[in-house]
């Protein structure tokens, strides 16, 4: 019977833009929250062309006071700016990237502040660029490990990013991963694949943990209470854990006979703490981008695990910053690849920042359709989706599930819960990036990027604005070592419409072929190895609605996909004996076009 796919839910609000942790229907639990687009700010960021002192005054015995003076003055200069808009600043602290991070008396809205800087920028010519430090918000074989049937996004299937079939090329081995997020817990799923990491807030209001910078990266929770923080994120919620959740999904121990299994369970992940109560600052998470990455900041001691992936879940709205685009364009220089979460806000990803910033791997989510997550962004900027669920309430096991903590205020016991949103697409690139880095090493983030896209399944359901296709861990891996994936596409062969006059294909393979008549059946075999699994995807063209089933050897029908007009359709099938299979693949005509012109279709069969 032919299945109509339903429509991509909208989302009733408007003028949503700050992107969350994870968006939920209004029955789910309450951290899983909605915010407005616009979160005020104390905090704005002051970068100057040079330190605006001569060679000779900067290597002079005297040079620390000459500093000392040049910095008064221009914090003078700043004063001035900044009274006429009744405000005072006093300087906070200077960051990786050189420029100083200038805290007000009090919050002020975002266009307020960002007025402030461009009078600053304005009266001083020395001063490269001056903006709001914006507040950023979280955006929320088969192993042995007990709760893997459950991961429906890591399976070999339509919608699985086909890990199993990964692990048979590279496990993660040596890369390590930054979760720049909430912090972590030591949860039992996850603690022995976690590096020494940092805590960046530098505010204590945020941080919440008693003091400000320091080693530990452990996550204290970051619940608050109603009106407890700046509108509009002042409602009440309990604490996310959410950069557990995200480390978990990317290096989850593996194979253990607990839990859940993570996509690269040989990786590690190093810990960045940038979002505490009411979320981070913007001068935070570009320091974390540096360190992380192996750069230098100010103050800190060298990060001894330098990280080859950087996971950014969180994010909010607005144009690209020049204080995250500069840290961004650091990490790269630096050999990391840098993965965002595109929002939750249903909006284009162009007003989503970071995800908008160059560069960076800016990641889409779907759902167990396989079609675009009701809550994602979208856009041109967009680089591929990956699973990220879409929910009806608290727990609901269509979206993503992983390692969490029960506490609902400070740490409680460990748990495994399920979460939705950009934020849970977002560690599944991240975490094939890992197992591409373990490949190839030498491999740099631009590389990375083109075999992430080239690789990329088509979409089974509509996902307009979503990037290059599906995120797929085995093509991404064979495509960095630049193994052949697709073999040059080739014809059908008429008369192949039985059984027994299927064309014989040799996979991996890509056919283009023709639905002659609104009669026709084309059928395909295949010889599936033991212990393999076998992808067919069909892709009609644009006017046209074809269907694709899988045959055991005996004709009995194992699988079906039955998706609409223009839409791919996919099937995955397994061989879980110990020989040799044969399977036949069978392509019929709904509705649509017919003939040499009108009826041409592409059949790719891989494993």
């Amino acid at each position: 019977m032919k299945q109509t796919n339903k429509p991509a839910a909208k989302l009733s609000q408007t003028g949503i833009a700050v992107a969350l942790a994870f968006l939920a229907a209004a029955t789910a639990q309450a951290d899983q929250r909605i915010t407005k687009p616009v979160i005020d700010t104390d905090q704005l960021i002051v970068k100057y062309r040079n330190s605006g002192l001569s060679a000779q005054q900067l290597n002079s015995p005297s040079a620390d006071t000459a500093i000392a003076t040049m910095q008064a003055q221009r914090m003078s200069q700043v004063q001035g700016a900044l009274q006429q808009f009744g405000a005072i600043g006093t300087l906070k602290r200077t960051t990786g990237l050189g420029s100083q991070v200038i805290k007000l008396d009090k919050r002020r809205s975002l266009a307020e502040v960002a007025a402030m800087a461009a009078k600053i920028a304005k009266d001083d010519p020395n001063v490269e660029y001056a903006e709001p430090d914006r507040i950023k918000l979280p955006l929320a074989a088969a192993p042995n490990d007990t709760n893997w049937s459950k991961q429906w996004d890591l399976q070999n299937s339509s919608i699985g990013i086909n890990v199993p079939n990964a692990w048979d090329l590279s496990t993660g081995s040596g890369v390590n991963v930054a979760v720049i997020d909430t912090g972590y817990r030591p949860h039992a799923d996850l603690a022995a694949n976690i590096l020494p990491g940092y805590d960046m807030i530098n505010d204590t209001a945020v941080a919440v943990d008693g003091n400000a910078r320091d080693s530990d990266a452990s996550d204290p929770g970051d619940w608050q209470a109603q009106g407890e923080c700046p509108a509009p994120n002042n409602g009440a919620h309990n604490s996310s854990w959410h950069g557990t959740h995200v480390a978990g999904t990317i290096a989850a121990v593996t194979n253990n006979g607990v839990g859940v299994a993570g996509i690269a369970p040989n990786a590690k992940i190093v810990p960045v703490r940038v979002l505490g109560k009411c979320g981070g600052y913007d001068s935070d998470i570009a320091d974390a981008m540096i360190w992380a990455s192996g750069g230098t900041v100010a103050g800190l001691p060298a990060n001894p695990n330098k990280a080859r992936v950087l996971n950014l879940s969180l994010g909010g709205s607005g144009p690209c910053d020049s204080t995250s685009q500069a840290a961004i364009n650091t990490a790269r220089a630096n050999g990391a690849v840098v993965v965002i979460a595109a929002g939750n806000d249903s909006m284009d990803v162009s007003d989503a920042s970071p995800a908008n910033c160059s560069g960076v791997v800016a990641v889409a989510a779907y759902d167990k359709t396989g079609g675009r997550s009701y809550y994602s962004n979208f856009g041109n900027l967009i680089t591929l989706a990956a699973p990220g669920g879409a929910q009806s309430g608290a727990n609901d096991p269509n979206g993503i599930l992983s390692t969490l903590n029960s506490g609902t205020k400070g740490p409680g016991s460990d748990n495994y819960i399920y979460y939705q949103g950009t934020s849970m697409a977002a560690p599944h690139v991240a975490g094939v990036a890992a197992l591409m880095l373990a490949a190839k090493p030498s491999a740099t983030p631009d590389e990375v990027i083109a075999a992430l896209k080239s690789s990329a399944r088509p979409f089974v359901a509509s996902c307009q604005g979503c990037g290059a296709g599906m995120l797929d861990a085995y093509g991404a891996v064979k495509a960095i070592k630049g193994d052949i994936i697709d073999p040059p596409a080739t014809g059908e062969t008429e008369s192949n419409n039985t059984l027994a006059t299927a064309n014989a294909v040799t996979a991996p393979k890509t056919l283009s072929a023709t639905m002659g008549s609104s009669t026709d059946v084309d059928y395909f075999s295949v010889q599936l190895p033991a212990g393999r699994t076998l992808q067919a995807v069909m892709t009609p063209n644009a006017s046209s609605d074809y269907d694709l089933y899988v045959y055991n050897s005996a004709g009995s029908q194992i699988g079906s996909s039955e998706n609409g007009k223009g839409s791919a359709d996919t099937v995955s099938v397994t061989n879980t004996g110990s020989s040799t299979l044969t399977r036949y693949v069978k392509v019929v005509y709904y509705s649509g076009g017919t003939g040499s012109t009108n009826g041409k279709y592409s059949l790719k069969l891989s494993w």
